[in-house]
Parts: structure tokens; sequence; C-alpha cells
């Protein structure tokens, strides 16, 4: 890995996939040629067309004809939890549905116990192997939730530890604000007055703190109704936050149109969107973000509705759902192949779903996602023939070089 700010830097006889505006399929431009000067992109194109001025005090890199992308962006995880969830696994082997471990005091309760014993300072060394395993793969930028706190200081304390985690490594870290994700055993079952707790009193001591990109929050059956997600969404738009749903994963409570309802930058999961939730995605520009490790791993058996997203043209994005539950995949590069196999995305479609549409989805495709002239010089720089080679291959890394452009 290489950080290029103040080092100019041209990287000749390469193969780059731009994914940017105007050129088909991923933006390929064979022959080509990038520049970096003081941390951002300043050409991305045929070599041929390479200004001298791109060459004034650079050092040159011969690419040997390996292709560059976008550094990859793992736009959905929970990267931030103590201990693990193997028994759990285990039950499910066994028999018992995602649902019941849940009523058995399982599932995210398990996981709220274990982050409220655990320091903050454990919860860093705890999840750094985990993002070490992402950026070994070319991630330059991972969405951390929390969630697994459920109280004022315990998600303060989840925030932190992944703010902390952009100190110790050269990668991008936003944070999403899960104060919705499930209800705390000392709620005593009284939704309403915890959803009450997150709206009125977390969100706005966690966002004056500056530890909050967006707010998020789980529309389940086992989680939280639409009307009282929407108490949520009311208070992050008042505050000026972007928000995201966990939506229609295992039942449809409508949470695709409710997303859109709110402009969210996305809504995930999606096995159980209908049309017109697809519809009112692709109206409000609300990206549809897969979650094909969660699908594989609680063996769910209904599809997302793929189908229906290239129809009313929304935009796909994969991730990881990095979580100890029900989805503990720490590789990007599996889940677009699990996004193709399982869920029939093409080559081109898990490659954008994981650097241009992740973008999107976390509301920073101006600065990163594509190769384009001004953005960060976040890149991933790979030793393949053909860019299918990242989505075909499983269990096989070729990153040759991870750029980060940080200014």
């Amino acid at each position: 890995m290489s950080e290029t700010e103040g080092v100019p830097q041209v990287w000749r006889n390469v193969r780059l996939a731009t994914f940017a505006p105007g050129l088909p399929g991923i933006g390929a431009v064979e022959n080509g040629a990038l520049a970096i000067r003081d941390g951002r992109i300043v050409f991305a194109g045929a070599e041929a067309d390479l200004p001298g001025a791109a060459l004034a005090g650079a050092e040159i890199v011969d690419g040997e004809g390996r292709w560059i992308t976008p550094g990859l962006i793992d736009c959905h995880t929970h990267l931030v939890w103590a201990g693990d969830r193997a028994h759990e696994f285990e039950l499910r082997l066994a028999g018992a549905s995602y649902e019941e471990v849940a009523r058995a005091g399982g599932g995210i309760v398990s996981s709220v116990a274990a982050l409220r014993a655990a320091s903050e300072d454990d919860l860093v060394r705890q999840t750094l192997p985990r993002l070490d395993a992402l950026i070994a793969e070319g991630v330059t930028t991972v969405e951390v939730k929390s969630g697994y706190g459920l109280d004022l200081a315990s998600e303060r304390k989840a925030l932190r530890a992944a703010r902390r985690l952009a100190e110790s490594r050269s990668v991008g870290i936003r944070t999403t604000f899960l104060g919705a994700h499930a209800l705390p055993p000392e709620a005593g079952g009284d939704k309403a007055a915890f959803i009450a707790e997150v709206a009125d009193a977390m969100l706005p001591a966690l966002a004056a703190e500056g530890l909050v990109d967006a707010v998020d929050a789980f529309c389940e059956g086992i989680a939280f109704s639409p009307d009282q997600v929407a108490r949520v969404f009311d208070r992050a738009q008042g505050l000026g936050l972007p928000v995201k749903l966990h939506a229609d994963q295992l039942s449809n409570l409508g949470g695709a149109a409710l997303a859109a309802r709110y402009h969210a930058l996305s809504a995930d999961h999606l096995e159980h969107t209908d049309e017109s939730g697809a519809a009112a995605m692709a109206k409000s520009g609300t990206v549809a973000v897969l979650l094909p490790g969660a699908y594989y791993f609680i063996r769910e058996t209904k599809l997302p509705p793929v189908a229906l997203f290239r129809q009313h043209g929304v935009p796909m994005a994969v991730a990881t759902d990095a979580n100890p539950g029900t989805s503990p995949l720490t590789s990007l590069l599996l889940a677009m192949n699990m996004a193709a196999t399982l869920f029939r995305l093409t080559v081109d479609e898990c490659l954008a779903g994981v650097t241009r549409e992740a973008a999107r989805a976390l509301g920073i495709l101006p600065e990163v996602g594509t190769l384009e002239p001004g953005k960060r010089a976040d890149l991933a720089v790979w030793s393949v023939e053909r860019p299918a080679e990242l989505v075909y291959r499983m269990g096989f890394n070729p990153l040759h070089a991870r750029i980060r452009g940080i200014r």
C-alpha cells in the first residue's frame, strides 16, 4: 500500500476500469495511463493522450499491463463488535431459524452484552484484524455501523472505536448510527419508549459530538415498525443527516418505499422488496445494497428482485455485511462472487457495485468510486488478465498494490 499525498506519480502501461459516466460497461481503457498529484487523480485515460505536464517531477511506474480499478468500498458493515456468535451458527445448523435464535435471547442482544463489557481499546484491537482482511483485498473505504451498544455510552464507545480505525490504518471510515437495531433487555419490551430514547437523546448527542455520518435502522417484525423508523428518520433529517435502512430482509413491511420517502442513500438486503418499492427507490435515487453473505449464511431462499432493480434503473451495490451473527464475512472479493452466483449479477454489475455504486450508497461519489480527474486517488492495482477474474475466482487475491490518496 502507498499513500500519494505530495508524491506525484504516473502509472504507464496499464489498463483502466474507470467506471466513468459516458463510457460503456466498466469504462475500460486499454493502453492506459493514470497520473496522481497531491493525492488526486489528474489524468486517467489513454497513454497516448497523457499530457506532458502530468509527467513533470513525477515518479514513473511501469504497470506491466495490470488493471487499475478504483479502490474497493465496503458500504455496509457492522465491523466493530466483541466476541463471536459461533454457538448460534451451531444452533442454525441444528435447524433453528434466525427469528428463533433472536427470540431465545441470541442474535443481536448477545452481541450487545459482549460490546458493553468491552472497552474502547478492546473494540479497536478486536476489529483491526477484520479491517486488515478487507484492506488486503484493495478496500480503501469502509462503512461501520454501531447498533451493538443500544445505550448512549455504548453506542458512543462503538462509534469512537470505529473512528479510531482510521488513525491506525490508511483507510476511509464512514460511521453510521444504528441505534434502532434491536430492543435492549432493559427496555422491557417497550419499543416506543426505546425509539424515543434513540431519536430524542442518543442521536442528537452523538451527532453533536461529530460521530455520525449517517443514520440507519432495522425495519422488520423482529425489530422496528415503519412508523417507529420514521420517528428516527425525522430526527435525522432535522439534524441534516442522511439515512439508510435495513429493509425487507425477512418480510415486506414496505421498507424500500419508506427508505425512498426519506430519499435514503440506500436500502439494504431487500429480499422481499416488491415492484412498487423498487420503483420508489428508482425515483428517489436510493441505492439497493445487496448482501449475499447474509443470504448465504442464514440459508435464505427468497432472492432480492434484481430483475426489478434493472427494469426500473435502481443502482445496485454489493457489500459484505460483516457482522458476528449473520454474515461473518470479511472478503469483498468473495461477496462479489456470491452476488454473481447467488443473485445472478453480471461481472460489470458486481465490479460497479463495490466501486461506483458503493460510493453512491455512502454519499461520497463526488470524491471516490471512479477513476476521473479531481477525485481522490484511492486505487487498487490487480495482477489479472481480465477484470472478471476478480469476481470469478474464490479464495484468491490478485492485488498487486493498494494506493490511497489522503488529501
